[in-house]
């Protein structure tokens, strides 16, 4: 990855990290707790496509992993988010533009429902019933409807600044400081060609003149 993309995932991913421990976690919604981290990885996933979806995702998740007050094995969510980071990635655009906003919350509801049931999948591999408790059901709702409802204030924002962090200011200064030159080439060779047609033509009608006094000349001479 670029610097500029490590630079700002990290930064990102920090934010909204800190984001859903001190405020989401505490508002004790009924069910799943907003996943702000998990809009931050399928914002840049959506733009650096599924490679850096899947890094991006792998490093978001481990720091959720390793940060208090996380109460499951390291590496869990890493994993989970590794996976959705590289899947939201493969619905990137072509042109890096999406063209409504439908897709981007097919994508938020298919991550949210996909990242709980992978979270609970880990777990029961490992170990952990906590899912079985609290009802399956319940939590796949309320993590798609309460990310659905997050997500139109936080993606778009990301998706801009990732698209604004690709962009190369010194790649645009040096574009539009050629686009002049060009044009004035392209001036001057077209004022070149009309120099050098009326050129010809006054060669031409030089020739024409001198012709014509020649023939004069001649003409008053046999007389």
């Amino acid at each position: 990855m670029r610097v500029n993309r490590i630079l700002l995932s990290v930064a990102l991913v920090v934010v909204a990290l800190v984001l859903q421990v001190s405020v989401l976690a505490r508002l004790h919604l009924p069910g799943a707790v907003p996943d702000l981290l998990l809009l931050t990885v399928l914002g840049l996933a959506l733009v650096y496509g599924h490679t850096g979806g899947a890094l991006v995702g792998f490093g978001a998740g481990l720091l959720a992993d390793l940060a208090p007050p996380a109460d499951h094995a390291a590496g869990r969510y890493a994993l989970v988010l590794c996976v959705i980071g590289y899947l939201a990635g493969l619905a990137k655009p072509e042109n890096g533009r999406l063209r409504s906003a439908t897709g981007p919350m097919v994508v938020v509801v298919a991550a949210a429902v996909g990242t709980t049931l992978l979270y609970a999948g880990v777990g029961a591999l490992v170990g952990d019933t906590a899912a079985r408790h609290v009802g399956l059901p319940n939590l796949l709702f309320t993590a798609a409807l309460y990310d659905l409802l997050l997500a139109p204030f936080v993606v778009p924002g990301i998706m801009a600044l990732a698209r604004r962090a690709e962009n190369d200011p010194l790649a645009d200064t040096n574009s539009a400081a050629q686009s002049p030159d060009i044009a004035s080439g392209r001036l001057s060779g077209g004022t070149g060609l009309r120099i050098g047609r009326q050129r010809g033509g006054l060669r031409v009608k030089t020739a024409r003149a001198r012709a014509a006094r020649a023939g004069r000349i001649k003409g008053v001479k046999r007389l």
